[in-house]
C-alpha cells in the first residue's frame, strides 16, 4: 500500500504520514525543505522500521511539480493514495515564477497538475486538503489570479481552498467507473506554523482552548485514506471523518466543469 503525501515535512501531513506508517502502508514524502523532510521521514522509520522515500518539490514552479512526476511514474508502477496536502497562506499579493497568483498555483494549480500528470498511476484514492474558507470563496474560473477583483489574502485562500473542493467533484466524475475516488475534507484549525503572519492564526497559538493539534487535524485525512468511507463518497467534502453538506459553489458541477478547463489551460 504506497501512499503519496505532498506538504509531509510539517503539521497534518507530516502527522498523517507517521500515523499511516504506524498502520503498515508504505508512506512517500513530499516536502519543500529537504532537512524538515528528512526529520520527518525519520519520524516514520520511528515507527515502522522502514526508511520512507522523500522528494523534494517547490509547488511555486510548476517545472518543479513536473519533475516530480515524472519521478513518481518511474518509481512506482501504481500509488494507491495520493494526498494534495502542501498549501499555504499569504496576506501579500505575490507571483509564482509561472505568472501565477501564488496561492492559487501553490493549494490549487500545482496539485491539479500533479493529479493530472499521475492519472495512470493511481489505484485507489486521491485526498485533497480542503478548508472551511472554502465556503467563503467566490472562484472566478476566468480571474484565478483575482487580477480584475478585489484583492484580499483571505479572500483569495478562500478561493483556492474552493477550487480543492471542485476540483475534487470534477475528478470524481472524471475517475467514475475507475475503481479510484475523489475526497477533500476540512482538517479544523490547527496549531503549526501554517499563515503565522495573520493575526487569527496568533490567536489559535496563544490563546487557551483555539485550534486542535496536528493529530487531531490528520484525523481526517487518516480517515479517508483508511477507511471504507474514503472509497464510498466520491466528490464529497468531509469533516470530522464523516460527509459534511457545503454551499452549492462548492459541489457545483458546471463551476467544477469550468475550473477544470481553466486550470487545464494555465498550466499547459
Amino acid at each position: 500500500m504506497i501512499s503519496v503525501i505532498t506538504g509531509a515535512s510539517a503539521g497534518i501531513g507530516e502527522a498523517a504520514a507517521v500515523e499511516l506508517a504506524r498502520r503498515g502502508q508504505d508512506v512517500v514524502l513530499v516536502g519543500r525543505d529537504p532537512g524538515r523532510t528528512a526529520r520527518a521521514a525519520e519520524r516514520v522509520r520511528a515507527v515502522s522500521d522502514r526508511v520512507p522515500d522523500t522528494f523534494t518539490c517547490d509547488y511555486t514552479r510548476l517545472d518543479d511539480v513536473r519533475e516530480l512526476a515524472a519521478t513518481l511514474r518511474s518509481r512506482y508502477g501504481r500509488i494507491d493514495v495520493l494526498v494534495n496536502n502542501a498549501g499555504v497562506m499569504t496576506t501579500e499579493r505575490t507571483l509564482t515564477p509561472d505568472g501565477h497568483e501564488t496561492m492559487i498555483q501553490v493549494n490549487h494549480l500545482a496539485p491539479f497538475l500533479l493529479t493530472t500528470l499521475l492519472l495512470d498511476r493511481l489505484g485507489s484514492r486521491v485526498i485533497t486538503t480542503s478548508s472551511r474558507a472554502a465556503r467563503t470563496g467566490r472562484l472566478d474560473p476566468s480571474d484565478l489570479d483575482r487580477e480584475r477583483r478585489r484583492w484580499s489574502g483571505w479572500l483569495q485562500y478562500g478561493d483556492s481552498k474552493q477550487a480543492g473542493a471542485l476540483f475534487t467533484v470534477e475528478l470524481a466524475r472524471r475517475l467514475e467507473g475507475t475503481g479510484v475516488t475523489a475526497t477533500c475534507f476540512h482538517p479544523g484549525v490547527i496549531k503549526t506554523e501554517f499563515a503565522p503572519a495573520t493575526f487569527m492564526m496568533w490567536m489559535v497559538k496563544n490563546v487557551p482552548g483555539m485550534g486542535r493539534s496536528v493529530e487531531e487535524g490528520a484525523s481526517t485525512m487518516v480517515h479517508l485514506a483508511t477507511h471504507p468511507d474514503g472509497a464510498a463518497h466520491p466528490g464529497r467534502y468531509f469533516a470530522k471523518s464523516a460527509p459534511a453538506a457545503v454551499p452549492a459553489r462548492m459541489s457545483d458541477p458546471a463551476l467544477a466543469r469550468a475550473l477544470w478547463e481553466a486550470s487545464a489551460t494555465a498550466v499547459a
